[in-house]
């Protein structure tokens, strides 16, 4: 790769990822082609990264042990209670079950921050910068854009989300599925929960709840603001697909593109099928916090060939009960920087430092990976929202046996461990 030009398309945590993986392969030129204008540093989606993956990715070098995040310990499960209001004694609920939670969530935009400024000064990032059409071959790879012009590079890796148009040139035919169901989310600064009827002290901040309604469930826990020493409330409300939504292929309603009446739509459903602390959470959130994402799937039949390479939800779409999106892109351009090594060292009948052994190499690496993923993440939506249980009849040991059904015969819960043996054959 010495000397080797790289365009990656796509400038968020997957793009930045891949960009400082190559640079460490030593491309003499890399660029990162990012269509947002402007910075990225408003997405404030909420991430959660397992202990033990976290701990992976800091001592292989793609991120910091300073990253800003906040620890979480417990997911405790709640429903309405039976009783009148369904709040339960707190408002809070009829407790299920407390899982242990060894988990560390993020702000997606701290995230980025993080890895960005890891990225070497060398790598040139352009935004305002659309990618129109990509192409490759044994030779070479080109970006094309809308004035007409085409740029040439030795390769072009896709880290342009599930609507990439560098997987369109690579493997047209895979296409994200609707789930059939969508995710409402939102996020608004945690001092905001002094206003609720007990107050912020009500929810620990360690605690991630998960609380369960027949056809949904809501996830919400607390992630680093933007400003050192603040925090954020972070919810995902998973629900059914609201009668106004037309999908005309995978699309999101952006924060603030909410009309009233789907917004009241929302907190007409946070009221009948929430306890009532956790209905305020969702509810006290400002319009321009609050928008809406259906859920989609898929994993892409190959992620490398003619000069083309697929990384994050470009290559794999996973539903976000994994909670594995943002390891799943670091691991990624990991194992891009470590086929890049490997190919230096011929076995069987791979050149030394030839492009097609490093793309042979991390295709069957992470093709496996992301379907693993992908399996786990349909598994964990269909017992938790299209035939979960009747959360009524639940208890502890019950909740317990549930949870280990999901995980039988698949990854773990928050990805997979880094550098684990690539399957054969």
């Amino acid at each position: 790769m010495r000397g080797g030009s790289i365009a990656v398309v796509g400038g968020s945590i997957a793009g930045s990822a891949f960009a400082g993986a190559a640079a460490r392969l030593g491309a003499e030129r890399i660029v990162v082609l990012e269509r947002s204008p402007g910075r990225l540093e408003d997405r404030g989606v909420g991430i959660c990264i397992h202990d033990d993956r976290l701990d992976e990715l800091v001592r292989a070098g793609h991120l910091g042990q300073d990253v800003r995040r906040h620890r979480l310990t417990v997911r405790r499960w709640v429903t309405r209670a039976p009783s009148p209001g369904g709040g339960g004694p707190d408002g809070r609920g009829r407790a299920l079950w407390a899982q242990p939670m060894p988990f560390h969530s993020h702000h997606w935009a701290v995230l980025w921050q993080a890895l960005r400024e890891r990225t070497p000064a060398t790598v040139e990032y352009r935004l305002g910068t659309t990618v129109t059409a990509v192409g490759g071959g044994p030779d070479g790879a080109w970006t094309s854009h809308p004035d007409g012009t085409r740029e040439h590079y030795d390769l072009v890796i896709g880290a342009d989300g599930y609507r990439s148009a560098v997987r369109a040139a690579l493997c047209p035919e895979a296409l994200p599925e609707y789930a059939g169901y969508v995710c409402w989310r939102g996020s608004y600064d945690a001092a905001r929960l002094a206003e609720l009827p007990g107050g912020a002290g009500a929810w620990p901040e360690d605690e991630c709840a998960t609380v369960c309604y027949p056809g949904g469930q809501v996830v919400l826990y607390r992630i680093p603001g933007l400003t050192p020493g603040t925090t954020q409330v972070n919810w995902v409300f998973y629900a059914p697909t609201p009668a106004w939504l037309r999908l005309d292929g995978p699309t999101s309603i952006p924060a603030g593109s909410l009309t009233d009446g789907q917004l009241d739509g929302l907190r007409a459903l946070a009221e009948e099928r929430l306890p009532p602390y956790w209905s305020d959470v969702v509810t006290l959130t400002p319009r321009d916090r609050t928008f809406l994402q259906p859920v989609y799937d898929m994993a892409a039949p190959r992620l490398a060939a003619d000069r083309l390479l697929l990384g994050g939800d470009a290559a794999t779409v996973v539903r976000p009960h994994n909670t594995s999106g943002a390891v799943k892109a670091l691991q990624d351009a990991h194992a891009f920087e470590q086929a890049g090594r490997a190919v230096g060292h011929p076995a069987g009948d791979r050149p030394a430092g030839s492009w097609s052994g490093l793309l042979a190499a991390y295709d069957r690496e992470r093709a496996p990976a992301g379907r693993e993923l992908v399996d786990l993440g349909r598994r964990l939506g269909r017992a938790q929202v299209g035939a979960a249980p009747d959360w009524a009849a639940m208890d502890g040991p019950a909740m317990d046996a549930w949870w280990r059904g999901q995980l039988t015969g698949g990854s773990g819960f928050g990805g997979q461990a880094l550098g684990r043996a690539a399957p054969r054959g």
